[in-house]
């Protein structure tokens, strides 16, 4: 059972944006502990009936009498302090922590805290080792970034000493946490709204990297030489894993595809064969994120065939390359999170090992300052699908100050000898497609938004 005596001093502890994928796995964590938890949202969702059925009260809106009775607030990032609870804790003096701070204080309650990081993958990876952890019966704490149906959610409250967490690099809350081991597959430019420069973002993963005590693990990916990079910032033990870098600890070879585009291949540890792997996900990049997991799960102790089982068992975290369903003849619709350009590459290369007539990519960029910073680089990634469809951009958390729309990443495409589509209204957009779609076609709804909208309503 992890040691919460540092925590045990608040009660009650209420939690603003409490429906959030990672502040929900939390307040089941602390409901499990024995803590009294209460929350708010602006909107009702699955994972608030979820908490109710724990026990949790969760009111849409705002309570201020909840926030009297707790201990302690802990908020998410989009809460703003003038939201009237913040106001509420401050004047009744009763103290708030940020939902990443909360959380590296939970990941001190663990003698074991796992953390995978990186700029793309970190929900599948996250759920790969999940599994191949209750497979090996080993009774983790989870928190991953999407639905995962072996959860039945998104987390995961276990009773050893082992929480495995989906760690964020955006505005560096993974520096908040205290990993004993840590994952990174991968270092690209994102979050440029906070960061500003590529430069910054490695910085942050140096830091992160010299969270791990000597007695740690450092995972990272041979191919990337960002992350090969870090190595000379730890005293950690350091297992390096890679396709193309046949220098790593852990390699694959043999790769081969079928007709669902998922990988078979085998895996040489320092140079030996080691296992034949069998993904039940596509692409040639979850070789990579089943590499990383490999790596680690070695190093915990679990059995190979153990490892082979719960990687063939995994299907896909939502939203991850997501069959949806088919549409009149044949056509095959899926949905993927991918928002930024080096995973929309991903996504197209694991479209090519599939079989199919035409490929439909409904993309809706998200963020303005994401947008306007890798215009040119979205529209290279989205030239290799047949037929492209752009929606207005997702604004999440920004307003337009970067002078940019969809407009212009259309006609950045058209500049390249490629036919897009603007087409802001979502009806209209399932109207075109279904009128224009031919048999064996493919459609592909791309983005971290609404677009996943799509998808449901040209099934319906």
């Amino acid at each position: 059972m992890p040691n919460i005596d540092k925590l045990k001093k608040f009660k009650t502890i209420h939690m603003i944006g409490i429906g959030g994928v990672s502040m929900s796995g939390i307040a089941a964590i602390l409901k499990n502990w024995g803590f009294t938890v209460t929350g708010s949202d602006t909107s009702d969702s699955e994972n608030l009936n979820i908490l109710r059925q724990k026990g949790i009260k969760v009111v849409i809106g705002h309570n201020l009498q909840d926030v009297a009775h707790a201990d302690i607030v802990v908020y998410s990032a989009a809460v703003k302090q003038d939201d009237p609870e913040m106001l509420e804790a401050k004047k009744l003096h009763i103290p708030t922590i940020e939902r990443a701070d909360f959380l590296g204080d939970i990941t001190r309650c663990y003698q074991d805290t796992i953390c995978v990081s990186g700029t793309h993958g970190k929900t599948t990876t996250t759920s790969m080792i999940s599994l191949c952890f209750l497979e090996a019966l080993l009774d983790p704490s989870i928190q991953v970034g999407a639905y995962l149906k072996q959860l039945n959610g998104n987390y995961k409250v276990g009773n050893s000493e082992h929480f495995i967490l989906e760690a964020c690099e955006y505005v560096e809350s993974f520096l908040k946490f205290t990993p004993k081991a840590e994952i990174i597959l991968n270092i690209d430019n994102d979050h440029l709204d906070y960061f500003k420069t590529f430069e910054k973002i490695k910085k942050a993963f140096i830091n992160y990297v010299k969270l791990l005590p000597n007695d740690g693990i450092l995972i990272v990916n041979a191919d990337d030489q960002n992350c090969l990079d870090l190595i000379s910032f730890t005293q950690a033990t350091t297992i390096t894993y890679g396709i193309e870098n046949k220098t790593a600890d852990f390699y694959a070879e043999n790769i081969t595809f079928d007709e669902d585009a998922f990988p078979a291949f085998d895996v040489y540890h320092q140079g030996n064969f080691f296992s034949h792997v069998k993904l039940s996900v596509p692409g040639i990049h979850n070789i990579l994120n089943a590499l990383s997991c490999i790596a680690l799960c070695t190093k915990y102790g679990i059995e190979k065939n153990t490892i082979q089982s719960a990687l063939l068992k995994f299907t896909g975290a939502h939203r991850r390359f997501e069959f949806k369903g088919k549409i009149k003849t044949n056509v095959s619709v899926y949905d993927d999170y991918g928002h930024h350009p080096t995973e929309i590459l991903a996504t197209a290369k694991s479209l090519s090992h599939k079989s199919y007539h035409n490929s439909w990519v409904v993309f809706q960029p998200h963020t303005y300052s994401r947008t306007k910073n890798l215009l040119a680089d979205f529209a290279k990634s989205l030239l290799s699908f047949d037929h492209v469809i752009i929606l207005d951009i997702y604004a999440a958390r920004e307003k337009n100050t970067y002078d940019i729309s969809s407009n212009d990443l259309v006609k950045k495409l058209m500049s390249m000898g490629k036919e897009a589509k603007y087409i802001p209204d979502f009806n209209k957009c399932v109207s075109y497609l279904k009128d224009n779609v031919k048999e064996n076609d493919i459609v592909l709804t791309l983005g971290a938004g609404t677009v996943t909208e799509i998808g449901s309503m040209l099934l319906t």
